[in-house]
């Protein structure tokens, strides 16, 4: 089969499927991206495109999200182009992320090609981010610019031949006029290389010991650290469980930017905001702020976490959750609805109020002074996730019997049993 996978920052959700594909050895596949410095796959055709337009910095706001979003699905679509003309590469079928535009021109390139894509995200006044942190209030003109933002899935609905979301809660976010054009599997987890690892250990550079499972160590782990994924309800929590907890250790992970909702006003961001409201009161000596980290230095963090802490509003679920669940951390985890969908309070891991950073506190103290109490929980997290979300054996077969339904059976894809 020949297969066009579209994602303005490769692989984005496409990384295991791609890799599985490649690794079948059967198939033509080309990657369409904007990623100048795309990650390398063997045998994989990567096409750079560029936009074709870009919003000024005095664009209209209700309409720029729109004006991006044109500008990258015109650049896409010629490029699309080119690859057929230039390069004779027609696909069976394409296979992309709509929420940056770019798939929003290709049935006007390929009105026979048939296209699934990927629905992330549909903005709401209410349940999701906007309006759930009372220290972010929401403006007036909030509900004009949500609905304007929406203008990108709204239109793509009649693009794609079926939609994907990785979650129900996600799904649900959408207008019920979507629900019948979508399915719901997620991206899909590797379980059979995450797992626990009882001899893992961590080097730091101002330790003069590796940390192991032995230790007191408490994780946290975000692309950003950002309001969004709680890291200010962090930061309140940490001088009362470094104050109880004289030998922990607190492991964060993330960068110093913004991937969703606000910008913090502080110079140097929430990080210095946080740091001045709390800092005083920390304990920094104890605490590791490792920024961004290779992904294999993740799983070893993961693995010798005592209490793995992962903090949201109502958003799209983080891979890194369902990660550490898979190697059986003991996960203390905001109690909001899609956070509900993996963890079960008490069966699967610990759920907090997102705005209680004292109930965190309390509770990772908990999980940190008597783990034997909670050691149930690594292993049916780990269960669920094998369950419901392992790659091999659930999404992978899910994701290819969508993809042969929409192609002549001489192209299908054989799925693995």
């Amino acid at each position: 089969m020949k297969l066009l996978f579209v994602h303005q920052n490769m692989p984005g959700q496409y990384r295991e499927i791609v890799r599985w594909l490649l690794a079948a050895g059967e198939h033509e596949i080309a990657f369409l991206t904007q990623r100048r410095t795309p990650l390398q796959f063997d045998r994989l055709r990567t096409v750079i495109y560029k936009p074709h337009h870009a919003p000024g910095k005095d664009a209209y706001g209700l309409s720029k999200v729109w004006e991006e979003a044109v500008g990258a699905g015109f650049g896409a679509a010629m490029a699309a182009r080119r690859l057929e003309q230039e390069e004779g590469f027609k696909p069976d079928i394409v296979v992309g992320h709509v929420g940056w535009g770019e798939l929003t021109f290709f049935k006007q390139i390929w009105p026979d090609v048939p296209i699934i894509g990927y629905f992330e995200y549909y903005y709401n006044l209410h349940g999701g981010l906007v309006g759930f942190d009372p220290e972010e209030p929401v403006s007036e003109h909030a509900p004009f610019l949500i609905q304007a933002r929406n203008a990108v899935p709204l239109a793509n609905i009649e693009t794609v031949d079926l939609g994907q979301c990785p979650t129900l809660w996600q799904r649900d976010r959408f207008p019920q006029s979507f629900h019948d054009r979508m399915y719901v599997c997620h991206d899909g987890i590797r379980t059979d290389s995450l797992r626990p690892d009882a001899a893992a250990s961590l080097s730091l550079g101002r330790l003069d010991r590796p940390l192991t499972r032995d230790d007191e160590v408490i994780t946290y782990v975000a692309r950003n650290l950002e309001r969004a994924r709680g890291f200010h309800v962090l930061m309140r929590a940490l001088p009362r469980i470094l104050r109880e907890r004289p030998q922990a250790r607190v492991l964060i992970i993330g960068g110093n930017e913004v991937s969703y909702g606000g910008r913090s006003q502080a110079p140097g961001g929430l990080r210095a905001e946080m740091e001045k409201e709390v800092g005083q009161d920390i304990d920094w000596s104890r605490v590791h702020v490792l920024g961004r980290i290779p992904y294999p230095d993740f799983q070893t963090l993961v693995q010798i976490s005592r209490c793995h802490i992962y903090l949201t509003m109502p958003f799209v679920l983080s891979w890194s959750l369902m990660e550490a669940m898979a190697m059986q951390a003991t996960v203390v985890a905001s109690d909001v609805a899609p956070v509900r969908e993996v963890i079960t309070h008490g069966e699967t891991g610990l759920l907090v109020d997102f705005h209680d950073s004292d109930a965190l506190a309390r509770q990772v103290i908990e999980v940190v002074t008597g783990p034997g109490a909670f050691a149930h929980l690594g292993p049916a997290a780990r269960a669920h996730i094998v369950a419901h979300h392992d790659f091999l054996t659930c999404c992978l077969p899910e994701h290819l019997r969508r993809i042969n339904a929409l192609v002549p059976a001489s192209r299908q894809i054989e799925i693995p049993r």
